[in-house]
């Protein structure tokens, strides 16, 4: 059996009475930390909570060479991820291939910084368009500095239907956790580029840390980018379509918003 375990948001004890269960009732534990990571805790404290040893994958363990998961063809074998189980397209490839392998598997859900989101920011979830991420830049064959304008054009087209937009930011071995701030920027950059408006009076919401004590929310003009001083990692951003009032509020009196945004339609 091949289990698959969210951790949750921020530390070892965010983990479900269920998923504690399996864990402690697993022959073999194994973890990735490279589509998500838990801020608040350490391997070794993950070690102490579970008295067994915990097994870190890479990304290439886990998409190029997941020969791990056959033993659990005759073992019981769980796989540890940040926050939800299967938020991420490389665990579903994975549950996928043990499918394939013959190998049994079930999934024991953890709190997903999706539904944080909603619940931090005071956001209607279904007044939400397609998510997005943003990549650091990087350099080109030609030696040119390139920002990707993917996330402009999802923003571009959420805006036109009046939607949310969620948009996850950059984990990378060398350039570290980017920051809302950081992400605001390049997003004003290509605006800067292609002139269409989209970050004009773009009301943007940044989270920092959900799960811990420490949370921080703030919200404000995404052109007040240098006002987005969340802190600490992971962090993540919202750019909001219309507002209904009552997100409008909420914004206002949970997040710091100006008072402005609450002249909107119903």
């Amino acid at each position: 059996m091949l289990t698959f375990i969210g951790l949750g948001l921020f530390d070892e004890k965010d983990i479900s009475l269920k998923g504690l269960e399996a864990v402690l009732a697993a022959d073999l534990i194994y973890v990735e930390f490279y589509t998500s990571r838990l801020m608040g805790t350490t391997l070794e404290r993950m070690e102490s909570l579970y008295k067994k040893p915990v097994h870190l994958l890479l990304r290439e363990d886990v998409e190029q060479n997941p020969d791990w998961m056959l033993a659990a063809k005759d073992q019981n074998v769980v796989f540890l991820t940040g926050g939800d189980t299967m938020a991420s397209t490389t665990h579903v490839d994975l549950r996928i291939r043990a499918h394939d392998l013959g190998i049994e598997t079930r999934l024991i859900h953890g709190a997903s910084i999706i539904s944080a989101v909603y619940g931090l920011s005071g956001l209607q979830n279904y007044r939400f368009g397609k998510s997005v991420s943003i990549p650091f830049p990087y350099t080109s064959a030609r030696g040119n500095r390139v920002v990707t304008e993917t996330p402009y054009d999802t923003l571009l087209k959420n805006k036109k239907d009046g939607l949310h937009t969620l948009v996850f930011l950059d984990i990378h071995p060398q350039n570290g956790y980017m920051k809302v701030s950081e992400a605001l920027q390049l997003l004003l950059e290509v605006e800067n580029k292609r002139q269409e408006g989209v970050m004009s009076d773009q009301i943007a919401v940044g989270i920092a840390r959900a799960g811990s004590d420490d949370v921080c929310v703030k919200a404000d003009f995404a052109k007040n980018y240098e006002h987005f001083d969340l802190g600490g990692p992971l962090q993540i951003l919202v750019l909001p379509g219309n507002l209904h009032f009552l997100e409008a509020e909420a914004l206002v009196k949970l997040a710091g918003a100006p008072k402005s945004i609450l002249k909107t339609d119903p």
